[in-house]
């Protein structure tokens, strides 16, 4: 019998590209009140975020809750649009897997 933690760290896993994205866009426009129309996968991450360096700390506790990764600041250099984030979700949550 699998427990709750178990069960929903499978959940997170098993994700799939567009519930990813549709999870992103979720907590950016709830917790970050992001403009749903901004958030395409070719906006600027920068500028569609606008986000100041406290705000990327609540963004990384937004990606631990919602896919149960560990972020660092220095992650999000590697990022320009919105689908880069996206694909860097998916690649960590997709290297999970594989370990």
């Amino acid at each position: 019998m699998l427990n709750v933690c178990t069960y929903n760290l499978l959940n997170m896993l098993m994700m799939n590209y567009q519930e990813i994205a549709q999870t992103i866009r979720r907590f950016l426009i709830e917790d970050f009140e992001v403009d749903p129309e901004a958030i395409t996968p070719d906006a600027t991450l920068k500028d569609t975020l606008d986000l100041d360096s406290l705000d990327y700390i609540d963004l990384i506790v937004a990606i631990d809750n919602s896919f149960g990764i560990k972020m660092k600041p220095e992650d999000f250099q590697t990022m320009n649009t919105i689908k880069d984030f996206y694909d860097f979700i998916d690649h960590q949550l997709n290297q999970k897997i594989t370990a």
